[in-house]
């Protein structure tokens, strides 16, 4: 069976998308399904590759038992379009930004990932970064809510077994 492959896409890569990637990541091994998942994220921006997420980041989930620490930045690239199944936008700039460089054959791909939690009634992860301890713990919110819709999302449309 081939790997679902996910990329969670925000501005820097060291807030949202990160925490997404991490939260994610704690929910599938959580469920014994990480062997059917191939996970990353990615910014839209250059701005911080090659660096840890933010420590505000990394504290606000590991006080949810979610680690960070082996993430580190990277710009989405073109072939991120072809490889990934599911890329997941944090926001609408991020989403414009991927749709607009995304090929044709690749645009349903692209999803906005509070999508998933129709329930919260909010479409954009807000970024957290100029902001205080609040806007993380937010952010941890909003991406466990979807975390779990999506994979409820994929188990129904039949992408894995729960018995897996």
């Amino acid at each position: 069976m081939e790997k679902i492959k996910v990329l969670f896409v925000c501005m820097g890569n060291i807030c949202r998308s990160p925490t997404a990637e991490g939260v994610f990541a704690k929910l599938i091994e959580e469920r014994g399904l990480d062997h059917l998942f191939s996970i990353d994220s990615a910014g839209t921006h250059a701005y911080h590759v090659g660096e840890a997420p933010d420590l505000r980041a990394q504290r606000a989930a590991r006080e949810r038992g979610v680690e960070l620490t082996g993430i580190r930045a990277r710009k989405v690239v073109f072939g991120d379009f072809e490889d990934f199944d599911f890329l997941l936008a944090m926001d609408h700039n991020n989403y414009g930004i991927l749709m607009a460089a995304c090929p044709d054959e690749h645009k349903e791909k692209i999803r906005y990932f509070l999508d998933f939690a129709p329930h919260l009634d909010v479409r954009e992860v807000p970024d957290p970064y100029y902001g205080g301890s609040y806007g993380f713990e937010r952010v941890l919110d909003l991406v466990e809510a979807a975390s779990e819709g999506f994979l409820q999302c994929l188990h129904k449309a039949g992408r894995f077994s729960l018995m897996a």
